[in-house]
């Protein structure tokens, strides 16, 4: 079990006057302080870990989470930051003595450039709502996560968030140009903007990725795209997760970039098809959705290169989707995949690590292995094109055996991308999932140097606490 600090005793005693303060601060419904109402936020996506807040305040402008932090700060109030909760590394986890600052209120859409390509909004606007916003005149906002129904572009970047599509036009770093940043101390920061690149060091690298553990971020500034004349989608099924991998390498290897490429184990197969009724073939161990886009020449041509090299690996099967809506019932599958395997294990984790993709076909072999050996299944989906890794591992919350059996696989798979060249974390952070895996990555100056950026922004570290760094110094500033 990931371990919690105890909660500040003097924090716990003056939460009333805490709530009354923020109230002040944030009036009418802005603040959650009753039991039953604190619930929905006593958790994230990682549903296993889950602890009720001090409070939740919900500000409705830049100038409220100013007034907010700088009020909490003063008061020494661990803060806990939130968009719409879909973190999968617990990275919304509350703590007892932390009051949540959720922004799923600011979700205005401030200006759209087409000219410029950039698009300003709130933290709290959602991934989808950005291309939604821009669709109508042929643009679009590249970064697709599986949950960007939901999920908020603040939450995006903070933690860097990917998707389906980053194999061509990159991660939410890649598509940023600019945000409104606030400090724990409620000084308000612009860094970037409205132009490719900014004076000075690169703040917006240090703050994309920062997991909420230097300041919050009210606005943001993002790159919208020119939408491709088209795109299509085709199925390669293999008789094995290693004949997969060698065919993902292949691809790789040949220069031919797709839009996106994406794997499927024969247990995430299954459960995709049940629940989209997409075509899936439920004969093979594994399959690749790979995509193209352009005009229909460029897509013929990318497709038959495709179709040649997956030709090697002996496929059992390959279709091509012939209209828009069959690539997007290709596309329901896949983007419906966490929740697919929900309904045949009654809970699973979801691992975020990456590798080279020349070493998929030996870890794909080695996660089969573990497997076996620990008794849990495991559904394999993820972003094969960039070797970010989602193995869901199944196991029942409800069985303490099971749960602590699935934290172990979980971080032996996260040691083994490690292992062979990659990294703990691609695109869900480090959150408190990974947070006692740190050492595996990053040596001890390593992290003392992390931490000594954390303290620069954060001196008391009230922001976003016990996550990011090993326990032991995730709650104090690094040593001199």
């Amino acid at each position: 079990m990931i371990a919690l600090p105890p909660p500040k005793a003097e924090v716990l005693a003056r939460r009333e006057e805490i709530v009354a303060g923020l109230r002040a601060l944030v009036p009418g419904d802005g603040v959650i302080a009753e039991p039953l109402r604190l619930r929905p936020y006593e958790t994230d996506g990682l549903s296993a870990y889950r602890q009720p807040p001090l409070a939740v305040v919900l500000p409705t402008s830049t100038e409220q989470v100013a007034g907010v932090l700088r009020f909490l700060h003063e008061n020494g109030v661990r803060v806990v930051p939130r968009g719409a909760g879909t973190s999968l590394s617990g990275g919304a986890l509350p703590l007892a003595d932390a009051v949540v600052v959720g922004l799923m209120r600011m979700n205005r859409i401030l200006d759209v450039s087409f000219p410029d390509r950039l698009a300003v909004v709130e933290a709290g606007v959602t991934n989808l709502g950005i291309t939604k916003a821009v669709e109508g005149e042929g643009f679009f906002y590249a970064p697709d996560p599986s949950s960007q129904l939901a999920c908020m572009i603040g939450g995006n970047v903070m933690m860097n968030s990917g998707g389906a599509h980053c194999l061509k036009y990159g991660v939410t770093a890649n598509n940023l140009l600019g945000v409104k940043f606030v400090t724990i101390e409620g000084e308000v920061i612009e860094v970037g903007g409205g132009h490719l690149d900014a004076a000075g060091y690169d703040w917006l690298g240090l703050i994309t990725g920062s997991e909420g553990q230097l300041g919050l971020v009210t606005e943001v500034t993002v790159r919208i795209l020119r939408a491709a004349e088209g795109q299509r989608a085709m199925l390669a099924a293999f008789r094995s997760t290693e004949v997969a991998g060698a065919a993902v390498d292949a691809i790789m290897a040949s220069g031919v970039i797709p839009v996106a490429l994406e794997f499927m184990d024969k247990p995430c197969i299954h459960a995709c098809e049940a629940f989209a009724h997409a075509g899936y073939p439920l004969d093979a161990e594994a399959m690749l959705i790979i995509e193209v886009e352009g005009s229909g020449e460029e897509q013929d041509a990318l497709l038959a290169r495709l179709r040649e090299i997956c030709e090697r690996f002996d496929p059992i099967s390959m279709r091509v989707a012939a209209s828009a809506e069959e690539s997007m019932a290709i596309w329901k599958g896949r983007k419906g995949a966490f929740g697919a395997v929900g309904r045949i294990s009654p809970d699973y984790l979801c691992m975020d690590g990456t590798i080279p993709t020349s070493e998929l076909p030996h870890v794909l072999r080695r996660i089969g292995e573990m497997s076996a050996a620990c008794g849990l299944g495991v559904a394999n989906v993820f972003h094969a094109g960039d070797g970010n890794l989602h193995p869901l591992i199944m196991f029942d919350a409800n069985d303490p055996e099971s749960f602590a059996k699935a934290e172990v696989f979980g971080a032996d798979i996260l040691k083994l991308c490690v292992e062979v060249g990659g990294c703990l974390t691609g695109e869900h952070g480090v959150g408190v999932e990974k947070r006692d895996l740190m050492g595996v990555q990053f040596t001890r100056p390593e992290l003392q140097q992390q931490r000594r950026v954390k303290e620069a922004f954060d001196p008391e570290w009230l922001l976003n606490p016990a996550k990011v760094f090993p326990l032991e110094g995730a709650l104090a500033p690094a040593a001199h």
